[in-house]
């Protein structure tokens, strides 16, 4: 897939270049897959991260929130390690993944891992000076990933690439978008649904390309559910939106049909792409579970926003973290489209090991797709 748009900010990558060159060829050759002592823990090297708010909090989002058309200016109760891809990499041993804009340029951070993930960014837009989009982001993995050549030897690069896992989580934004800014005659096109899973899918056909083996695919969360979607549907009840149990059906259906399409298309790869394991996480199915049974998992509130202003905290997002609720804990939902923590605790151990929801990731746990060899 080829980059439509500009890709802005290139300084990183400057700087990049001029840390790898001044580093002698090799230094980490011997070092890549072992800890100090030299135990090999998995067969994993490192884990780069691309999305949307899924996967940023806005720390790899230039200018947020400034730039950020739905303010919530703590859009998760922490920090990036509070999300599920930051959660599986703990699991992994994976600690020290940075922002792409974060890093300061060594080489060392980019063996460890990057986020490359902005909050906003879409499939099908060409992204801003703010966020960037699914097509930008692949030139930036292309990018490292080519740097990650200039300094090591090109078997030892690609074996790195190879045995790292690489995380795609896109289609919030692009939903989130559709729904909330066009009619109900076009909110259901199926058109937007097949585009949107044609282009993932050639994104993870352009990371196979770059040599990635590993790859993650996550779907989006029942849109339908949070406290924004469910507001507008209540303050506009011309659009025709049935709430069942507080969600808005017709809107988690297109969000179901994504995913089912999607993880069909992971499938396919799977079978045509022999050498490399590709991974689809349900995250939709995994809230529906915890949300149909909040007592069990330990949630009190699955309707308002721990953090956010007006009805259910969804006519304005987390503006301050003075006005979030006492026990985040005990809410299914962190502002006006984002879980908790908790729930991404609890999705991240069942995609780490099939509990306490099993079925999560197919066709394997992501502890399974850590421990193949490649």
């Amino acid at each position: 897939m080829r980059s439509r748009g500009h890709v802005v900010h290139s300084l990183p990558v400057i700087v990049l270049i001029m840390s790898m060159l001044s580093i002698f060829h090799g230094r980490y050759t011997n070092a890549l897959f072992a800890t100090d002592d030299g135990r090999n823990v998995s067969n994993v090297s490192a884990m780069y991260i691309l999305g949307d708010s899924s996967v940023d909090c806005g720390d790899n989002t230039l200018f947020y929130p400034l730039l950020h058309s739905r303010l919530s200016v703590y859009s998760c109760n922490g920090s990036d390690a509070t999300l599920l891809p930051q959660l599986i990499a703990e699991k992994i041993g994976l600690t020290s993944i940075r922002p792409f804009y974060g890093q300061k340029g060594s080489i060392e951070e980019v063996l460890g891992g990057l986020n490359f993930g902005s909050t906003q960014a879409t499939i099908m837009n060409e992204g801003s000076n703010s966020h960037q989009s699914l097509n930008q982001q692949l030139r930036q993995v292309s990018e490292t990933m080519q740097l990650l050549q200039l300094q090591l030897a090109e078997d030892t690069a690609q074996q790195f690439t190879k045995s790292s896992i690489f995380v795609v989580s896109f289609g919030k934004e692009d939903h989130i978008d559709f729904f909330l800014h066009n009619s109900t005659s076009q909110m259901f096109n199926q058109n937007f649904t097949t585009i949107l899973v044609d282009q993932m899918t050639n994104a993870v056909r352009y990371l196979y390309d770059a040599n990635a083996r590993k790859i993650i695919c996550l779907g989006i969360l029942p849109l339908g559910c949070t406290p924004r979607i469910a507001w507008e549907s209540t303050n506009h009840t011309s659009a025709g939106d049935d709430l069942r149990n507080g969600c808005v059906d017709k809107v988690n259906k297109l969000v179901f049909e994504y995913n089912r399409l999607l993880e069909e298309h992971v499938a396919k790869l799977n079978a045509e792409l022999t050498d490399a394991q590709m991974v689809f996480c349900d995250v939709y199915n995994g809230m529906m579970e915890i949300m149909n049974n909040p007592r069990l998992y330990g949630f009190e509130d699955v309707k308002s926003a721990c953090c956010g202003l007006g009805l259910n905290g969804a006519m304005i997002g987390c503006i301050s973290m003075d006005i979030a609720c006492d026990q985040d804990s005990t809410h299914i939902w962190w502002d006006l489209f984002n879980p908790t923590q908790a729930v991404n605790s609890i999705l991240a151990d069942a995609a780490w090991s099939g509990l306490p929801i099993s079925n999560l990731c197919h066709p394997m746990t992501i502890h399974e797709l850590v421990y193949m060899k490649t």
